[in-house]
């Protein structure tokens, strides 16, 4: 059975002026966080072969809108050429597995379709395994990423986009619900409304409805911009509250992204994965969930400082983002696993 986990937020973080996540060299040994950079040849190459399997973060791991962060391409195709399976795992719903294999494929990443895992994949394939009903429908709050993939799976839905709505009072609402909507789907939706939550929240009173979120993520990472950009995370929490109950979360850090990997390709082991992210509580929190090794990067979302408060922190939670190792960009592994 796929499990799901409740989303816990992260406590404010503690700051603190001392200096963790060691390099291999310190004296001091009260971090679980090693500087990759730092490690002896021989550590590299010990590490190296202790995992098989990649699993990778997209923006800010890998690229950066629409440019590949330097030796980024590289270093994924030099995994490859050691024998190691990669996996390119998103929270991000709005696109089809098909407009990430152009992407790949154009910023020479490689792979193949199957090779990739995001969240609306997630969406079609809970309910495929899960025997949804094909004669019904799903309600979805989200984009065409979760359609396409529905069609692939052969799964109807209500149409998407922006609802008229018209509701200027609330004594006055009324609504004609399709009576054969059995699951709703919350997840990124630019058009997000009244109309909509209104909707999803009648839908899931039905009972034995599905209640399913791609992701939980908070805010989308915007750097440079003096904006605050609302994430899946804000719109799936207007849904819950509306509706009264809680959705089975499918994206990281719940550990479905890997169940799905593990089920589709049964010789991953978990001991033997490496899980590589830019942002700790999405990226490295799956890899512990899941009882993976996890390689932090700092292109992205959470820095080293960052680990290293999280490092002396009394708070258990805040302890299990730090990852097992870091690494200020990807393509930094390039020079020092060149001769192997």
């Amino acid at each position: 059975m796929l499990r799901s986990f409740a989303v816990q937020a992260v406590r404010p973080i503690i700051k603190s002026s001392l200096n963790r996540c060691f390099s291999e060299g310190s004296v001091l040994r009260m971090s679980s966080c090693t500087q990759v950079s730092s490690m002896e040849p021989h550590k590299v190459k010990e590490w190296l072969d202790s995992f098989d399997t990649v699993m990778t973060d997209c923006d800010g791991v890998l690229w950066v809108g629409a440019e590949a962060i330097p030796g980024s391409p590289q270093i994924i195709n030099r995994f490859r050429a050691l024998g190691k399976r990669v996996f390119y795992v998103t929270n991000n719903s709005t696109k089809h597995r098909r407009e990430y294999k152009d992407k790949v494929d154009k910023l020479g990443f490689g792979g193949d379709l199957e090779d990739i895992i995001g969240t609306a994949y997630l969406a079609a394939s809970y309910l495929e395994d899960s025997g949804f009903d094909k004669n019904k429908k799903v309600y979805i709050v989200g984009s065409s990423g979760i359609t396409q993939e529905l069609d692939d799976v052969g799964i109807q839905y209500l149409p998407i986009g922006p609802d008229p709505d018209g509701h200027r009072e609330l004594g006055n609402i009324s609504l004609e619900l399709d009576t054969e909507v059995t699951a709703v789907i919350a997840a990124m939706d630019l058009h997000i409304s009244f109309s909509k939550l209104l909707k999803a929240a009648s839908y899931l009173a039905r009972p034995n409805s599905i209640f399913l979120a791609t992701n939980t993520d908070a805010q989308f990472p915007m750097k440079g911009k003096d904006i605050v950009v609302p994430g899946t995370g804000s719109m799936v929490a207007a849904v819950a509250t509306a509706a009264g109950r809680d959705p089975i979360v499918l994206g990281k850090p719940n550990r479905l992204m890997f169940d799905i990997v593990q089920k589709r390709h049964p010789s991953v082991v978990p001991e033997r994965t490496l899980m590589i992210g830019d942002r700790a509580d999405t990226d490295i929190l799956l890899g512990k969930n899941c009882g993976l090794q996890t390689l932090m990067v700092g292109t992205g979302v959470h820095s080293l400082e960052k680990v290293q408060e999280w490092e002396v922190s009394s708070d258990e939670s805040e302890k299990r983002l730090v990852p097992d190792k870091y690494i200020d960009r990807l393509g930094d592994l390039l020079d020092m696993i060149s001769h192997l």
